[in-house]
C-alpha cells in the first residue's frame, strides 16, 4: 500500500515535476495541497485525478501525510513549515527559506528578514552525495538550489583534495533554461524577451552564491559566478575555470579524485578526460554529468557540469532526499 505525501505549489514547474516523479514512485502517492494565491491556471495534465485538498494542519493530519514538499516562494515556506512539522509530517522545502543557516546570511542575500529562525538550526541542507547521513530521518530538508547543485558536485571534491590553486580563483559561467525563473509571468521571461536572446543577470550578487561558498568551503573572494539565461525551457550547463594545483600532473589525477568521491553514486556520471556533457544527456533526469579538460603545461582546467534544473536541480533531488528521509531506496521513483 502506498503512503500519501503532499505537494504544495503543484501548479508551478517544480511542483508539476514532483507530480511526475511521485506518480511513478513505488511507495508513495501524491496529494495536491492548495495554499494561497490560487490562480486560474490549469492543473498539470499528469495529475490523473490526484486528490486535492486545502493545505491545513487538519488535512495534513487527516490524510496521514508522512511528508510534504513545499514548491513555494520563500516566504510561504517559512510560514507553512512550522505548522506542517507540528502536524506530524516531514518537510522537504524546494525554496531557499532554510538553506543558508543563519538569519544574517539570509538577510544579506535575500534582502528580507527570516520569519522562522528557530528552524534554521534544525534544517538539513542536503545534496545527497555529500549529506545523506544527515538527511536520513531528518524532519526538515532544505533542498539545494539548481545552480549550486551543479557547481558543488563539480567543485567540492577538488577543493577537498587540494586540487585547485584557490589564490587564482574559480570562475563559474552558468547557463540556465527559462523554467529556472519559475512559472509566474514576467516581462523578463516572456517569449519576446527570451527568444533569440542570451543575457546575464544577478552579476556578482546571485542568491545561490552562498550555497556554493558554504558547501565547498570557499571564500567569497575565491569564487566568481555569473548566471545567464538561454532561450530553452530547461537544463543547466556550468563551465567552471580554474588552475590546478602543482600536485596535479595529469588529467588522470583529477579523474581519480572524482572517481573516489562518486564511485557507486547512482546519479553522478563522469566522462573520460577531454569529453564533456551537454544538456541532452541530463534533461528529464536526476543525473549530474561531469566532464573536464586539463592542460598539463599550464594546469588550466575547464570542468563542465550539467543537470536538469527541474530534475537534479529541484524536484528530482527533492525526491532523492525524501527517499533518504523516509528510509526508501534512494533511487526509488527516479530510475
Amino acid at each position: 500500500m502506498k503512503i500519501p505525501v503532499g505537494i504544495v505549489g503543484f501548479r508551478g514547474y517544480s511542483g508539476a515535476e514532483l507530480i511526475a516523479y511521485l506518480t511513478r514512485h513505488p511507495h508513495v502517492e501524491p496529494v495536491l495541497l492548495e495554499h494561497r494565491d490560487v490562480e486560474d491556471r490549469p492543473r498539470p495534465l499528469h495529475t490523473k485525478g490526484a486528490k486535492t485538498l486545502a493545505c491545513t494542519a487538519e488535512s495534513v493530519r487527516s490524510e496521514g501525510l508522512v511528508a510534504v514538499f513545499l514548491a513555494t516562494p520563500h516566504d510561504a515556506s517559512m510560514e507553512m513549515a512550522p505548522w506542517i512539522l507540528d502536524a506530524g509530517a516531514k518537510v522537504i522545502d524546494l525554496a531557499a527559506a532554510f538553506r543558508l543557516g543563519t538569519t544574517e546570511n539570509y538577510k544579506r542575500w535575500y534582502k528580507e528578514d527570516h520569519t522562522a529562525p528557530v528552524l534554521l538550526k534544525e534544517a538539513v541542507y542536503s545534496v545527497p552525495e555529500f549529506h545523506r547521513d544527515k538527511a536520513r530521518g531528518a524532519r526538515l530538508i532544505a533542498n539545494p538550489g539548481c545552480y549550486p547543485t551543479a557547481a558543488n558536485l563539480a567543485i567540492k571534491p577538488l577543493i577537498a583534495a587540494g586540487a585547485i590553486e584557490r589564490e587564482h580563483g574559480i570562475v563559474c559561467d552558468a547557463k540556465s533554461g527559462v523554467s529556472g525563473a519559475g512559472r509566474k509571468p514576467s516581462l523578463k521571461t516572456s517569449f519576446c524577451e527570451v527568444t533569440e536572446n542570451f543575457s546575464a543577470y544577478s552579476i556578482l550578487d546571485h542568491r545561490h552564491v552562498p550555497e556554493v561558498l558554504q558547501n565547498s568551503e570557499l571564500e567569497e573572494s575565491e569564487f566568481s559566478f555569473t548566471a545567464q539565461l538561454i532561450p530553452i525551457d530547461r537544463g543547466i550547463l556550468e563551465t567552471i575555470y580554474f588552475r590546478a594545483s602543482t600536485n596535479i600532473s595529469s588529467a588522470d589525477d583529477l579523474l581519480a579524485i572524482y572517481q573516489k568521491q562518486y564511485d557507486g553514486e547512482p546519479f553522478v556520471r563522469l566522462y573520460p578526460p577531454g569529453q564533456v556533457p551537454d544538456l541532452h544527456s541530463v534533461n528529464h533526469t536526476n543525473f549530474c554529468d561531469i566532464g573536464f579538460k586539463f592542460d598539463p603545461k599550464t594546469r588550466r582546467t575547464v570542468v563542465v557540469s550539467c543537470i536538469d534544473n527541474l530534475g537534479k536541480g529541484a524536484a528530482g533531488q527533492a525526491v532523492q532526499n525524501m527517499n533518504l528521509v523516509l528510509g526508501f531506496d534512494e533511487i526509488a521513483g527516479l530510475l
